[in-house]
């Protein structure tokens, strides 16, 4: 009886640590499929090779009307991924490398893939004709039966002859308005702002001849600021005749207007957004495109510099902008600046009032957290979370690509600025290399910080308002395909 006792005991011991071991194992084993999909099913073998290189062909010109009209990498890949699965093509790779673009559709074992690349030969700011190619890709995925690609490319090709909203001097009024903006920032005198925007509207119109010449945007760059330069020393030049309509510091916030007004922290924060995103090879060539086109300016200012103390012009353009510490000042200028960009944008005029609302109101978030958060990057992430909720919540009520009024919003925070102090202070000798690399690190914690909040506040907009129909479409549509 005793032996048997022990056996049943054995047994007993050895279904309980099999049953815990099951159950140990199913609380560590993973029982459903990995949540990141490493690789797209080919599943497009029925697709014919007709209709599949016209699928790409309109995906290719979406994409490069996309990236020539100022969406970013990762809203244009999902624009085309969106469009190639109305048409019933679900194997489709997009890659974007900063001025080319590549689609690629996997058919399945049987039939060959289709691979092809078009190069952006053209990068320009046109939020109009960006909002038309959105309602065409809306009206596309949203369309009940489906839609022929050839017809969509013709509807596309209509959007590209379409003219402008405006005529181009309202272009050159809107750069001088976003120039005057700066000025006003600043809390200038008249005289400063109206120099400010003279000098901008007479940078436009040279250095858009010199592009249809198809000179070089290096040198473009410096003779831009060559021009702005130029008019700020001539307000020196007074001082030597005997009078000044300026105080000590103005005339610099003329060249810190112009560059600004060229924009070289524009592309820091789209580098620093692609890289966010996860597009390296875009953001670095952006990046390097911002360090060659502020050192066309900062050599264009050093040889106006030199030039006029040859000629006996006491001019120093420095670094210092003198006040900032008016907040309805920088309210103002943040809503000219933001009117500024809606027009040089080529904006609908009756949405320029809309840009200028929210540039003012995200500068004002910006100058009440910049004293509680003076680390770099900080006081403008926080301010770009607010331009990320409110251009999301704007873009739900009119027809307006969001991208535009994100960058309405935070146009007036870029780190142009900085960006020109590291570059200056460098040009001053290799004694300035430490304090440049400072400067230059500040800019792109700038950057980084814009982008960041901005994507962080659209998110956190999409969690809490819901998406906007065209996107719900595309989910649904998304989920049947898996």
């Amino acid at each position: 009886m005793t032996g048997q006792a022990s056996k049943r005991q054995r047994q007993l011991r050895a279904k309980l640590g099999e049953s815990l071991k099951g159950l140990a194992g199913g609380m560590v084993r993973g029982m459903g499929m990995p949540t990141q999909r490493i690789a797209l099913p080919g599943s497009d073998d029925a697709v014919s090779q007709r209709h599949a290189r016209s699928v790409i062909e309109l995906c290719l010109r979406v994409g490069e009307t996309m990236i020539a009209t100022g969406a970013s990498a990762a809203d244009t890949v999902a624009q085309l991924l969106r469009l190639s699965s109305s048409f019933g093509i679900s194997g489709v790779h997009v890659d974007i490398h900063f001025s080319s673009i590549t689609v690629s559709v996997h058919r399945g074992l049987d039939e060959d893939p289709i691979s092809v690349m078009r190069v952006v030969k053209v990068r320009t700011t046109d939020y109009t004709r960006l909002r038309d190619v959105y309602m065409l890709m809306d009206e596309i995925t949203s369309a009940t039966d489906p839609v022929d690609p050839d017809i969509a490319r013709q509807h596309l090709s209509e959007i590209l002859r379409q003219p402008h909203p405006y005529r181009r001097w309202v272009v050159s009024a809107g750069k001088a308005i976003l120039a005057a903006g700066v000025v006003v920032m600043y809390d200038a005198s008249f005289i400063v702002i109206l120099a400010a925007a003279i000098s901008a509207i007479i940078a436009d119109i040279v250095t858009r001849r010199l592009e249809k010449w198809g000179i070089s945007a290096f040198f473009v760059q410096m003779a831009a600021a060559f021009i702005i330069t130029s008019i700020a020393g001539l307000l020196y030049w007074t001082r030597t005749l005997g009078f000044a309509v300026t105080s000590e510091v103005q005339p610099t916030v003329i060249v810190i207007s112009g560059i600004m007004l060229l924009l070289s922290g524009i592309g820091l924060t789209a580098a620093a957004r692609d890289a966010i995103d996860g597009y390296y090879i875009t953001a670095s060539s952006r990046g390097l495109e911002v360090i060659m086109m502020t050192l066309g300016l900062a050599v264009g200012i050093s040889l106006t510099i030199g030039l006029a103390l040859r000629i006996g012009i006491p001019i120093d353009v420095g670094t210092s902008l003198g006040r900032t510490d008016n907040i309805w000042a920088g309210i103002v200028g943040a809503g000219l600046i933001g009117i500024g960009f809606a027009l040089t944008s080529y904006v609908r005029l009756i949405i320029a009032p809309i840009m200028a609302a929210l540039a003012g109101a995200v500068f004002a978030v910006f100058f009440i957290v910049q004293p509680l958060m003076p680390d770099p990057g900080l006081a403008p992430g926080i301010a770009g979370v607010v331009a990320g909720v409110l251009s999301y919540l704007v873009y739900r009520w009119i027809t307006v690509p969001e991208a535009a009024l994100t960058m309405a919003g935070i146009i007036g925070l870029i780190p142009g600025l900085t960006v020109y102090r590291g570059l200056y202070t460098l040009m001053d000798g290799p004694q300035g290399l430490v304090a440049a690399l400072g400067e230059l690190f500040v800019a792109l914690a700038v950057g980084i910080g814009l982008a960041a909040g901005t994507t962080i506040g659209g998110h956190l907009a999409r969690r809490s308002f819901g998406l906007d129909r065209a996107a719900e479409i595309s989910m649904r549509r998304t989920r049947r395909m898996k």
